[in-house]
């Protein structure tokens, strides 16, 4: 949060929009055969043959989706590789590919944007995919982040929200809820930051929470997983707006209802920690949060022995059928409706 005011500045109108784009993209390797051709022409060729082709795009804007005043250039160029890179996990698919494209207003010189494409050739390089292409140009208004990302699976491999059934087992990868208390610490540090700009702030305590909400990881590991075990999931999604909102996703693409029990769910013990001290109900937070990027998968009964006591997963309740909605089951055994609490980017009154 604090500005080193002695940094080395070069103005974007120096290189141009063409030279801008060959200085960020210089020294990029193509590792899949399927990338035939990347940048430096009209458009990118790929052959998959007889793969699917899986494809994604999120579109991140300041002062929306991030805030520049404690999230790092380098950290917000991993960041928005891993959520689009996570969109294919969620299809149980193969990351390859990323495009990016880039708006920026005058008030960023080009080591800045050196610094975020220092994070985006981190993560492709840890995700193995090819930047292969992107667009740049001018904001009136900070900057805009966009890209793409493009997967292959064979048929038979990929997994979409509507397949799950009644009797189903819910099982989510990872824990939830430690992303959004990651970002409150932030916004709080902020603040206390803005009436005293010589406060360096202390947040050894809050490590887990801020990885997670600066540097989270996208679940890559986990197809290959299910492979091994000889789990093929009935439905799958991504937890980016919330353990709710993706449960009400699955439900409803899939016609099914769906019980969440409370105590099942998974989540760290820094996380509980922190929520005390915010006075912050730990489960609503952990189902309502986002930005956790973890899997949330339902799978046959039959393969419950498969994945029962694998530190990966946790099976946090069950579907049932639609009529029955979706509902939490509280530590108290009562039953309450479901809803959607998660992000929501087009509300003026964000949770």
């Amino acid at each position: 949060m604090i500005e080193d005011k002695n940094q080395q500045r070069t103005d974007l109108g120096q290189l141009g929009e063409f030279g801008l784009i060959e200085h960020l993209t210089q020294n990029i390797e193509i590792k899949h055969p399927s990338t035939l051709t990347g940048i430096g022409d009209d458009a990118a060729v790929l052959d998959f043959k007889d793969k699917k082709t899986v494809i994604s795009t999120d579109l991140l804007v300041e002062g929306v989706h991030f805030d520049l005043g404690y999230v790092p250039l380098k950290h917000l160029g991993y960041k928005a590789v891993v959520v689009n890179v996570s969109d294919i996990c969620a299809m149980n698919a193969k990351p390859t590919q990323i495009t990016v494209s880039i708006a920026v207003s005058n008030r960023f010189p080009v080591e800045a944007l050196d610094e975020l494409y220092e994070g985006i050739k981190l993560a492709a390089k840890i995700y193995d995919v090819d930047i292969i292409g992107g667009d740049t140009t001018s904001s009136q208004k900070g900057m805009i982040l966009s890209i793409t990302a493009i997967g292959e699976a064979d048929t038979d491999e990929l997994v979409y929200r509507n397949g799950a059934n009644d009797n189903d087992l819910l099982v989510v990868t990872g824990d939830v809820g430690s992303a959004y208390m990651g970002l409150q610490v932030l916004e709080r540090e902020k603040e206390v930051f803005k009436v005293n700009p010589n406060n360096q702030p202390d947040l050894d305590a809050y490590t887990y929470l801020i990885e997670r909400q600066l540097k989270p990881e996208a679940r890559k590991d986990i197809k290959e997983l299910l492979k091994v075990l000889e789990i093929q999931p009935t439905a799958m999604i991504d937890i980016s707006d919330g353990l709710s909102s993706e449960i009400i996703h699955i439900s409803k693409a899939s016609g099914v209802g769906c019980n969440l029990y409370e105590e099942k769910i998974p989540i760290d013990p820094q996380f509980i920690n922190v929520c005390e001290e915010f006075n912050i109900d730990s489960t609503t937070v952990a189902i309502n949060g986002g930005e956790d990027y973890e899997l949330l998968f339902t799978i046959k009964q039959s393969d419950y022995d498969k994945i029962k006591g694998n530190p990966n997963f946790t099976v946090i309740g069950h579907m049932t059928p639609e009529s029955e909605g979706t509902h939490l089951i509280t530590r108290a055994n009562t039953k309450i409706p479901l809803k959607a609490r998660g992000w929501n980017a087009l509300s003026e009154n964000k949770e």
